[in-house]
């Protein structure tokens, strides 16, 4: 990383905007939350069919004497949450003349903050070909994210990135939080599995889309060389005109849907993000108007 992205005057930036979060905004960072898991908390979850060598204290009666059939009555677990946030590190996150790493790590480092005040567990991964690579394991409380979080600055974007096949493998938890991918997702490679597989697990999914101007608005005109980011031996030579244009246009709206209907699917939450974005603008702004914070 060519700057110390993470510095002194960023913390204090997050640190005033938790501040007007938790005043003013509820919802992902807002309030007591709950692990999905089932436990011995005195809030109760749902029912499951007896199983003989259960705990008979936890047995429904009025439930028996309406269907005559035995039911268990599960409660939620009352454990601390685990945040789990997932930076796609390949090449094409470097691109454009606003850099989407940059935005990127802002984007992780503030989530991080604002899941350590709600006394959650916070680990940050780097997700590089088929890899998925720890950078900070387990930060609980603000000492420990002063301590850890500069970590983020040393870390490089190369290569290509496979969200699934890096995902699925590593232990991911079990309804105990919440795991935020944050990409450019703009990949042939697959990221659904992904998704799927974390919904699966009952974890809270939350998936940022970081784009820079140049791809949400490029300004190419005439006859230029293209190359792939993540793969320079790839080059293109086209004379980009008016017909390209707008066949790109069509393109990036179509990969923009991929990832909103995959998500909206799987009750996981999607924000597209511009790496201009400030923070405040992210919070106040974009998240709000999904309604992921209210």
């Amino acid at each position: 990383m060519k700057n110390s992205i993470i510095n002194e005057e960023f913390l204090q930036q997050i640190e005033a905007l938790q501040t007007l979060i938790r005043n003013n905004v509820a919802g992902l960072f807002g309030g007591t939350h709950q692990s999905k898991t089932y436990g011995s908390s005195c809030e109760f979850a749902d029912y499951r069919d007896y199983i003989p060598g259960d705990d008979i204290t936890k047995i429904d009666w009025n439930a028996y004497a309406r269907f005559e059939r035995l039911y268990q009555k599960l409660y939620l677990d009352e454990r601390q949450m685990h945040t789990k946030i997932y930076i796609d590190a390949s090449r094409s996150m470097e691109y454009g003349r606003a850099d989407k790493a940059e935005q990127a790590l802002r984007l992780a480092a503030t989530i991080a903050y604002l899941s350590l005040n709600e006394m959650d567990k916070v680990s940050i991964y780097a997700i590089r070909d088929k890899e998925v690579i720890e950078i900070i394991s387990g930060m609980v409380g603000k000492d420990s994210y002063i301590g850890e979080i500069g970590k983020l600055n040393s870390l490089e974007f190369n290569g290509d990135s496979h969200i699934s096949d890096a995902i699925i493998p590593t232990n991911v938890g079990y309804g105990d939080g919440m795991s935020v991918i944050i990409s450019d997702f703009l990949t042939d490679n697959d990221y659904e599995n992904a998704i799927n597989h974390l919904a699966d697990k009952k974890r809270d999914v939350f998936c940022i889309q970081v784009l820079s101007p140049d791809e949400l608005n490029p300004k190419i005109r005439g006859k230029v060389h293209l190359y792939d980011s993540e793969s320079v031996e790839k080059v293109y030579r086209k004379n980009i005109k008016k017909d390209i244009m707008q066949a790109y246009r069509k393109a990036l709206e179509y990969v923009q849907e991929r990832i909103n209907t995959v998500c909206a699917s799987r009750g996981a939450s999607y924000l597209l993000v511009s790496s201009e974005d400030q923070m405040g603008d992210v919070f106040f702004g974009k998240l709000v108007e999904k309604e992921v914070l209210k």
